[in-house]
């Protein structure tokens, strides 16, 4: 009996022995936590790093601001001042979910809540919430008002209210006419309302009251970039990411203007710093993906827009550029879908019309296409491709007749004159609209292009001369009396007009404009001048790049043409018809005849019915020495545009060389005839030794 009872003894021992233990342990891993643990309470630390955290602000560098505001928060969560800090650092970076839970913590750890509305309320408006952000600042503290002042614009503007909103902002310049955030919100205001003069004006005092600030050098970037171009623009971005290297808005903009620029190596590092400030961001992810569209890697850029998931999924680039992969993946339907929605947003994105037409045209869809491109071909102006994917619907449809006529149009070697898209109503019903709304551009329009449509010039000038004196700072209000101005003839008024809207907003519609107009006046040097002006601030402007190509081949500069149009094809492709033909020109210019005949060759591959092509590939095959191909493809150059004396020139150089002397004389006779050809010396002789 003795023995069975002393058995479990050890049991419990063992058993007490655990538990005590356990204990023990316990009571290491609290020490441990307490003494290891980040959040542990140390004011002093908090109240340290809430000084580094203002300090940091005051210096414009809200991510450094904001990581010394939660480490103070850490260091002492139960005070209100660091919360305060955070919150601050958060609006900064418009963090406002963020932000507004830190208000609310604030209050909690004892801070006055009378304080704080003017904080919830920025953090309100950041969240979408204006409605919510106005009731909020009525409890703001009078100490706050221009503050206050300032998120009452802000959300009024949100709301389409422009009139309260610069009334809000006038009353807080009153209060304080030399604060820079205020000048800075004046100037974000008046970009948005398109008063781009006031605009600027506005962030040139901002930056000038506080040259740090960073939210008004990244409008000053933005404006620049507007008004003098991407080159000019590059400064002001890297001025503000001086202040805070890790602004992740100001790393989007820097590295969308390096890409425009052509700087893809230094965009994609950009790219990637904004990706370590904010993993996953959309914005960053949607260049990166720019960038490898451009570059012909279509599996990357889809992969990467996949990857924004649908966060850029409302920006018109990203539609086009996610509608242009659908396409190229056969995902027509998806395209369709994201291009309808674009064309109803911007009904003159001629580029979003004519993606639309051919994602139409791949779903059997034609007349749906014919459609959609109506009004760009209506144009005089109206491109090749757009014309022969017209040609395409009406083959589809079976009408022979007018799919010949658009390819009859796509295949002549120069475009007509530009003109504005036919108004939807009569002038009669425009006007009573117009009257009903007097000084609003978006009833006046209307009429000038239904005036226009009736051939009463200068009754749409005298509306558009009415537009751009109450909008000075509008660069479409002086456009528009450009445009009047040039239907009237009236170049040099024109280009008087165009200045005044590339002085506030130079890009490229604008330049092309002003480039026309200058030299239908005769100023061909001014033109010249504001072309290359304009290329050195864009040096891959497609548009730009391609003008200045042209005059250096009509110039004789073939090198410099040649360097242009390379330029150019590393940016479009070898798929451009009137790209090739162009390059076979200048290297035919330049000598080089093997490379002249590749390109004219490819550009005949793509349109063999233009006559400018058959030129181009035939001109280069005589300079070779091969008679025979040059005739054939010059004959049906002439055959094509019988009214070029430049296709009649080199026609007769080849007959004369062929010792067929009639039927050069007759070719270089007709060349001779047409009062705009270069050539009278050479086309003379050779008349006068043919006869």
């Amino acid at each position: 009996m003795t023995s069975s009872r002393s058995t479990p003894r050890p049991r419990v021992f063992r058993k007490v022995l655990v538990i005590a233990l356990c204990v023990l342990a316990f009571a290491v891993a609290l020490i441990a936590w307490f003494t290891l643990s980040p959040v542990r309470q140390d004011p002093e630390s908090a109240r340290q790093a809430t000084q580094r955290s203002l300090a940091l602000l005051k210096a414009d560098n809200a991510t450094a601001a904001r990581d010394e505001a939660l480490a103070a928060v850490r260091s002492d969560p139960g005070s209100p001042e660091p919360h305060i800090a955070l919150t601050l650092a958060m609006l900064a970076l418009d963090d406002g979910v963020g932000a507004e839970a830190e208000v609310q913590r604030a209050v909690e750890a004892g801070y006055d809540a009378k304080l704080v509305p003017h904080l919830r309320a920025h953090a309100q408006l950041l969240q979408g919430e204006e409605e919510k952000a106005l009731a909020e600042l009525d409890k703001a503290d009078p100490r706050f008002r221009t503050y206050a002042l300032r998120i009452r614009a802000r959300a009024l503007t949100g709301l389409g209210n422009l009139p309260g909103a610069l009334a809000a902002l006038n009353a807080a310049m009153q209060i304080a006419p030399q604060d820079s955030e205020v000048w800075t919100d004046m100037g974000r205001f008046k970009y948005a309302a398109g008063d781009l003069l006031g605009a600027i004006a506005a962030s040139e005092q901002a930056v000038k009251l506080a040259p740090g600030n960073i939210d008004a050098l990244q409008l000053r970037g933005e404006l620049v970039r507007g008004q003098y171009g991407l080159v000019a623009s590059l400064p002001w971005f890297e001025s503000a990411l001086k202040r805070d290297p890790a602004r992740h808005d100001i790393l989007i903009e820097y590295a969308a203007t390096l890409g425009d620029v052509g700087r893809t190596v230094d965009a994609l590092a950009v790219t990637r710093r904004a990706l370590e400030v904010r993993p996953g961001s959309p914005e960053a992810l949607y260049l990166q993906a720019v960038i490898a569209a451009r570059a012909g890697k279509f599996d990357l850029a889809r992969s990467l827009m996949e990857k924004t998931r649908g966060g850029v999924a409302s920006l018109p680039g990203a539609m086009l550029l996610g509608s242009t992969l659908d396409i190229q993946a056969g995902d027509y339907q998806q395209a369709i879908e994201k291009l309808r929605t674009l064309v109803n947003n911007q009904p003159m994105n001629i580029t979003a019309r004519k993606l639309l037409a051919v994602a139409l045209l791949r779903t059997d869809s034609a007349r749906n296409a014919i459609d959609m491109l109506r009004p760009v071909v209506a144009r005089n102006d109206a491109d090749s491709y757009a014309l022969t994917l017209v040609a395409r619907g009406f083959e589809r449809i079976g009408d022979r007749a007018n799919a010949a006529r658009f390819l009859d149009r796509a295949a002549y070697p120069a475009i007509g004159e530009p003109g504005a898209f036919s108004a939807d109503d009569s002038v009669a019903v425009l006007a009573g609209d117009a009257a009903l709304r007097p000084g609003d551009p978006g009833a006046t329009v209307p009429l000038i292009r239904a005036l226009i449509d009736q051939g009463n010039l200068p009754g749409a000038l005298a509306k558009a001369q009415e537009i751009a004196a109450g909008n000075r700072g509008a660069p479409a209000a002086h456009i528009l009396v450009g445009d009047t101005l040039m239907l009237l003839d009236r170049y040099g008024d024109a280009a008087t007009a165009y200045r005044t809207a590339a002085d506030l907003r130079f890009d490229e519609p604008t330049m092309l404009r002003l480039v026309e107009s200058l030299e239908r006046a005769g100023r061909r040097g001014d033109a010249a001048n504001v072309l290359a002006l304009f290329l050195s601030q864009n040096p891959v402007n497609t548009a730009a790049l391609r003008l200045s190509a042209h005059w250096q081949l009509v110039a004789g500069d073939y090198d410099a043409a040649i360097d242009s149009l390379e330029t150019l094809r590393a940016r479009i492709g070898d798929g451009d018809a009137a790209l090739n033909t162009d390059l076979a020109a200048a290297y035919t210019g330049a000598g080089e005849t093997a490379t002249a005949i590749e390109f004219g060759e490819a550009a005949y591959g793509l349109a063999p019915a233009n006559p400018a092509v058959a030129d181009a590939f035939g001109w280069a095959l005589y300079r070779s020495g091969d008679l025979p191909g040059a005739l054939e493809l010059l004959q049906k150059a002439v055959v094509l545009a019988p009214r070029h004396p430049g296709l009649r020139w080199h026609l007769a150089q080849v007959y004369a060389d062929l010792n067929r002397k009639a039927e050069a004389r007759t070719q270089a006779q007709a060349a001779l005839a047409d009062p705009g050809f270069t050539e009278r010396a050479a086309a003379t002789a050779l008349v006068a030794g043919t006869g």
